[in-house]
């Protein structure tokens, strides 16, 4: 099997390789090598940008693919061009997509599946659909058998950890220093973090599976928690309790909406999906890492990288716990 990882230095990429690896593949890796490889060695590796148009065209010219998978495409020019560039050159496409192109409804059965409305609110949940729609229509006109899976907050190393607030967070010192750190609401909103490794399952071993021709899938693992359950895990791989202090989302949000862009776009949203149907079509896809486990590899990665953030010297962060406890707001140790 011959394919192609256009990324492939990447979190959830460095999950997929593993698998394909596992499954014998010839794969070749198409990204800008700006990025510590994580692959190895003995995987072809071609640099460029794809975000000029033709490039993957050109790269590409003479040769196909037996699969083609897309780990990032943003946007639907881009979409196009690779469209353009492996359409009749690969027997199937499969695009990484997010289930932020579902939006932030509640379905009646709390649990999103691939049959719930997509109404994004985010950009990139819209340009993601965008690009979703496009490669539809190219399987429809026999360009290729097309594959979309969409992930949730996928995490493990060579990333940060999130928190409920933003993607590269000073929490996790604050929690490991016995800090109070703050969550938006109750804490008692639906999330769901998938290892990037339970993840690439899904992308490898979609893989000229007939089955999953034509279909959409979510790719997150079985266990929807709580924001509690996810500071109180969090806080566990570090050996330790969090402290954590609970404010409305428009408050934590006004102090820095840039820099709270995740809380104000997703996190405060509801965000608990299914995934029974890529583990029907898809019987390898399977999670089994938990989250205590796999926080800690990515703290300790974090660490290794250099990368780990000061959280006592947040000015911001800590004049925002400041005005809560002034507030009389009491931290809950989970």
């Amino acid at each position: 099997m011959k394919v192609l990882l256009i990324g492939g230095t990447g979190l959830i990429s460095t999950g997929i390789v593993k698998h394909l690896k596992a499954r014998g593949a010839d794969i070749t890796c198409f990204n800008r090598g700006q990025r510590e490889n994580r692959i190895g060695d003995n995987i072809r590796q071609l640099h460029g940008d794809r975000g000029q148009p033709g490039t993957l065209a050109k790269t590409f010219a003479g040769e196909t693919f037996d699969v083609v998978i897309d780990m990032v495409c943003f946007g639907p020019d881009v979409c196009t061009d690779a469209i353009n560039a492996f359409g009749g050159k690969t027997k199937q496409f499969i695009f990484c997509s997010t289930v932020c192109s579902y939006g932030v409804k509640i379905p009646h059965n709390v649990l999103i599946d691939e049959t719930f409305p997509q109404e994004p609110i985010s950009g990139y949940g819209q340009n993601k659909l965008a690009c979703e729609k496009l490669i539809f229509a190219a399987g429809k006109e026999g360009k290729f058998a097309a594959t979309v899976i969409r992930p949730s907050c996928t995490y493990g190393p060579g990333n940060a950890l999130i928190d409920n607030l933003e993607g590269d967070p000073t929490t996790w010192d604050r929690v490991a220093r016995g800090l109070p750190v703050l969550c938006a609401g109750d804490g008692l909103g639906l999330w769901v973090a998938t290892h990037r490794d339970d993840c690439g399952k899904a992308f490898a071993y979609a893989c000229l599976n007939d089955k999953t021709f034509g279909q959409s899938y979510n790719a997150t693992r079985d266990e929807n928690f709580t924001w509690r359950d996810f500071y109180r895990e969090a806080a566990q791989a570090l050996g330790t309790k969090a402290k954590v202090v609970f404010m409305p989302a428009d408050w934590i949000i006004k102090h820095d909406p840039k820099r709270f862009g995740l809380l104000r776009e997703i996190t405060q949203f509801h965000g608990a999906y299914t995934s029974d149907k890529a583990k029907r079509d898809i019987p390898e896809f399977r999670c089994e890492i938990d989250f205590p486990t796999g926080a800690a590899s990515t703290f300790e990665d974090i660490k290794r990288r250099g990368k780990w953030k000061n959280g006592a010297d947040d000015a911001v962060y800590n004049q925002m716990i400041a005005r809560a406890l002034a507030a009389g707001v009491e931290p809950v140790e989970l």
